[in-house]
Order: C-alpha cells, then structure tokens, then sequence
C-alpha cells in the first residue's frame, strides 16, 4: 500500500469517527479527516 493510500484510509476513519455522536475537546476530527484527504490527493504534486 502507498503512502497516498494510507492518508486516504485515516481521511475516512477520521471522518466516520467525527460523524459520530461524541464530543472531542480541542480537535476538529472532520477537519483533521479533511486534511489527510487533501494530503493524500495532493501527495503527488508535493513529492514531483
């Protein structure tokens, strides 16, 4: 599995998790999990 592919699968664990119905105190996990998407689609172009 890529580096690429890995930031894809926490992207989504995160996302899942931030849908839930739990309160995490200082951490936006839907934003956390945006971020990691965009890294992963971005990884590409960071490491050319």
């Amino acid at each position: 599995m890529s580096i690429q592919g890995l930031f894809y699968i926490i992207a989504v664990i995160l996302l899942v998790v931030a849908a839930l119905p739990i309160t995490t105190r200082g951490i936006n996990l839907a934003l956390l999990g945006a971020a990691f998407a965009l890294l992963g689609y971005s990884w590409d172009t960071i490491t050319a």
